[in-house]
């Protein structure tokens, strides 16, 4: 079983606003609304190429149920510890001339919940994986990424986390089954500008070092770069294709290198397929589907 935890997870409202103007009254010209959060993204994903999962994490207010809603409509399982305060959040997308976001706060986490969220993972199988991945919302307990990955290191539970900075440093020492920053989020962890390629994967390796069994670098429009727990360096170029939107492109790389895995035991093939997964999203109006992410794997050369 896959479970994929959003601990921050939001409802995200877009408007369309061709001429904004800042301290007057502005009408949108469209609105819609998603369920939003990676950990959501990668479940959608996952579900789509037949991989059974359960989408956990926090939920609160009358934001949370309809977050519940979609899944329930998107026939996603779902797990998620319902907070008795707060909401959860609302981030607020305008698409104009210049496309600005905002983006909510989230309920804050207090210990049971936590805690609670911890005792799940007794029940979890070895061979289980656990996807952790978004922002770490305001918590009592202080580092809930730190926590996790502690709790499931003890389970023997392998865990994939999809994060950066802080939180991604108290991870490594629980050696997660897969990292994946992209190049900017590497650079930044390290402080250090990649002025080659070469440099680049001496980053990645150095990630490696510090206790990631995987490293998955996220190139974009150039692909990816994978440092595996096998010692193999491989870059894997984007197949071609029309950029429609890349939102929940990374989630969906996430989602394809852990049904690789999954699939074929094989470092290489998972890679392959995670990279057919981001471009697939990449090039529909939402997270792919099944059928388009394996037509584009038979087009991924290493």
């Amino acid at each position: 079983m896959v479970y994929t935890i959003t601990l921050n997870p939001s409802v995200d409202y877009v408007m369309e606003c061709e001429n904004l103007k800042v301290g007057s009254l502005n009408r949108s010209g469209s609105e819609s609304y998603f369920a939003g959060g990676k950990g959501i993204n990668v479940s959608v994903m996952l579900n789509n190429l037949g991989i059974e999962n359960t989408a956990m994490g926090f939920l609160a207010g009358f934001t949370g149920k309809e977050i519940l809603n979609v899944l329930e409509s998107k026939r996603i399982k779902n797990e998620f510890i319902f907070l008795s305060e707060g909401n959860t959040r609302i981030n607020v997308k305008i698409k104009g001339p210049v496309e600005t976001e905002i983006n909510g706060i989230g309920p804050f986490i207090k210990n049971d919940g936590t805690n609670e969220l911890l005792e799940r993972f007794k029940s979890f199988n070895t061979g289980d994986i656990v996807i952790i991945s978004g922002s770490e919302p305001k918590s009592e307990h202080g580092s809930i990424y730190k926590m996790l990955a502690e709790g499931l290191n003890k389970e023997g539970i392998g865990f994939i986390a999809d994060t950066t900075g802080k939180s991604l440093r108290d991870v490594l020492p629980f050696n997660p089954l897969l990292v994946k920053p992209n190049k900017a989020e590497l650079e930044e962890f390290f402080g250090k500008k990649a002025e080659s390629e070469q440099e680049l994967i001496e980053l990645a390796l150095k990630l490696q070092s510090n206790g990631a069994e995987n490293v998955l670098v996220s190139l974009g429009k150039d692909g990816a770069l994978l440092v595996s727990a096998d010692h193999c360096v491989e870059k894997c170029r984007a197949p071609e294709g029309k950029k429609i939107n890349t939102v929940g492109s990374g989630d969906s790389m996430v989602a394809g290198w852990t049904a690789g895995y999954i699939w074929y035991k094989d470092y290489k093939k998972a890679f392959m397929l995670s990279v057919a997964a981001g471009s697939a999203s990449a090039f529909s109006e939402n997270i792919a589907s099944g059928e388009k992410v394996l037509e584009l794997y038979k087009k991924i050369s290493i």
